[in-house]
């Protein structure tokens, strides 16, 4: 490539929230110039996720992933968000790798070049045109982190800024266990005080009324913080934690949830059982787990055919709170769609339908996460075992992106009385 002056390549803003858009644009091309956009990040397990798009300049020698197509690559089309969303690991990585925020008081790192030619491999082989950091965030400015440990709950709270009182959410993850912080940094950000609540390991309580109690005073501890308005505080949760999230909301005598939001979850459980007998269930069915042509594990027919038996399911007929449901057609770890249509036949039975709003989205898998995150078909889940989620790469981030969108406008209808004050970047 000849040209009189150097490419100038725009990231804007270079520093912003992860659910926040930006503009990519290359300037000072000849015109009609192949060359191909590039991201590289490096994960805090030391492994390297890539996308990259394919583009030709116009006839005033510049590029606008918003505007411009990508004719190859990772992601096509106008795809202004590609460089994130089509983001994988680079060829030879691992199998079932995951890219998971664990520090979110720095910043995702994403390295965006210009390559000239339509490139496809050995980016770090050859010298860029043009490079630019791009800082995404889940934890915005004046966001306070604070580590719980209070009548026995462990758990990280996230305080938005400003004098408060805040809404507050509980936010519960997935079986994987451990202590998830991203999402509630980003909730913090966008005006909820989120407890993200660490859990405890199977067997650890002496009793199934003893885990329900844990999360009962973890919802009290979020709920009674000075900071936080005590009548308007929900759950969120994912896969086992919308599990959970059902159940409190169903059964629990001591805390009232003002709103839950149920991602990828289902009401399946043994009577008078929580997560020891979650597991002690998933054991007992494991003969109905199937493989793809991978190899790779589809757990959704462990729960299948939803019971007919109340004393195998949560009673979601008792919920008095509004509920948002958040599922993908094609997940493949559990049969979330089937238990909605369950769920909602037996709110409608009891008078509640008008509480349950639902979302389905067409290709989209189990792992429903913050906008413009990677998405992941199949991942490495408990010991060796590749699960696979499901999923379609276009199809998922674009639910991803709308239903973080209609999630936060749940939030706000239920939680605020007034407009929030999230943090900007």
């Amino acid at each position: 490539m000849s040209s009189t002056a150097s490419p100038i390549l725009s990231v804007v803003p270079s520093r912003a929230l992860v659910d926040e858009t930006f503009r990519v644009t290359v300037q000072n091309l000849p015109p009609g110039s192949a060359v191909t956009l590039h991201s590289l990040h490096r994960s805090e397990d030391e492994d390297l996720w890539e996308a990259y798009g394919h583009y030709v300049s116009d006839q005033r020698g510049s590029v606008s992933l918003a505007d411009d197509l990508s004719f190859g690559g990772t992601y096509t089309g106008k795809e202004a968000m590609g460089l994130l969303w089509s983001m994988r690991p680079i060829p030879g990585s691992c199998k079932g790798l995951r890219l998971r925020k664990k520090n979110v008081c720095t910043p995702q790192l994403v390295h965006i070049s210009v390559y000239d030619g339509h490139v496809e491999e050995g980016f770090t082989e050859r010298p860029p045109l043009a490079s630019v950091l791009s800082e995404r965030w889940f934890m915005g400015p004046g966001v306070r982190r604070v580590e719980v440990q209070e009548e026995g709950v462990r758990g990280t709270l996230f305080i938005p800024p400003g004098p408060g009182p805040f809404p507050g959410v509980m936010d519960l993850w997935g079986g994987g266990g451990g202590l998830v912080e991203y999402r509630s940094a980003l909730l913090a950000s966008r005006g909820y005080a989120s407890l993200a609540l660490q859990y405890f390991a199977v067997g650890e309580l002496s009793s199934a009324s003893k885990e329900f109690e844990y999360f009962e005073t973890a919802f009290n501890v979020i709920r009674l913080h000075p900071l936080v308005s005590p009548d308007r505080v929900g759950i969120i949760g994912l896969c086992i934690g919308a599990i959970i999230t059902n159940h409190l909301a169903a059964e629990s005598s001591v805390i009232k949830p003002r709103c839950c939001v149920c991602v990828s979850g289902v009401h399946i459980c043994p009577r008078g059982e929580l997560l020891t007998g979650l597991y002690q269930a998933m054991v007992a069915n494991a003969h109905k787990v199937q493989v793809d042509e991978n190899n790779h594990e589809i757990w959704r027919y462990r729960e299948l055919p939803i019971p007919g038996d109340l004393a195998k399911k949560i009673d979601v007929g008792k919920i008095n709170c509004p509920m948002l449901l958040v599922n993908g057609l094609d997940d493949q770890s559990m049969p979330t769609v089937e238990a909605a249509e369950d769920m909602a036949h037996m709110m409608r039975a009891a008078g509640k339908d008008h509480l349950l709003t639902r979302i389905e989205y067409p290709a989209t898998g189990h792992l429903i996460e913050p906008p413009y995150s990677p998405h992941f078909r199949a991942t490495k889940f408990i010991k060796q075992v590749i699960l696979l989620c499901g999923g379609q790469t276009k199809a998922h981030s674009d639910a991803q992106e709308d239903s973080w969108k209609k999630i936060l406008a749940f939030l706000q209808q239920h939680l605020y009385s007034n407009n929030p004050t999230g943090a900007k970047m």
